[in-house]
């Protein structure tokens, strides 16, 4: 009996790789159909904000557009190609270069007035602060 290695996430990894290969779908956002790779993001929410953490190193800040509107906040950017070098013909990349793009939807309570990022390591922050109307607020009981 041979062994063989379970993996769960390869079968929907695959389906995620062959939908970036799908054609652009007329009236489409050209953006989203024109990005080479997307950056792995996490995102938490805090007491009084909400931050977002996204991994691009080598790619300049910049480079780098984040914009808000309707509720939505875009990111997009660009690592830019380094000089490659061939030798024997032979080279090897594996990091993505080229444009990127991605797109989130805030809930009503995110203050877009006072967005605020920096980049620090190749990992960019972005804090969304919640509006001061729906801050939690604790109310004392008499007794």
């Amino acid at each position: 009996m041979n062994m063989m290695r379970y993996e769960p996430w390869s079968l929907l990894n695959q389906l995620s790789r062959e939908l970036g290969r799908l054609p652009e779908v007329p009236g489409g956002d050209d953006s989203v159909s024109a990005a080479d790779w997307s950056p792995a993001v996490d995102i938490r929410e805090e007491d009084d904000a909400y931050v977002l953490h996204a991994d691009v190193p080598g790619v300049d800040p910049k480079d780098i557009e984040l914009h808000m509107e309707n509720g939505v906040l875009t990111l997009r950017g660009e690592r830019k190609y380094e000089n490659e070098e061939e030798k024997e013909g032979y080279k090897r990349v594996e990091r993505m270069r080229g444009t990127f793009f991605r797109r989130f939807s805030l809930p009503d309570t995110a203050d877009a007035e006072n967005i605020s990022a920096r980049s620090q390591n190749g990992v960019l922050e972005v804090r969304i602060p919640k509006q001061a109307k729906v801050q939690p607020r604790r109310i004392e009981i008499e007794s």
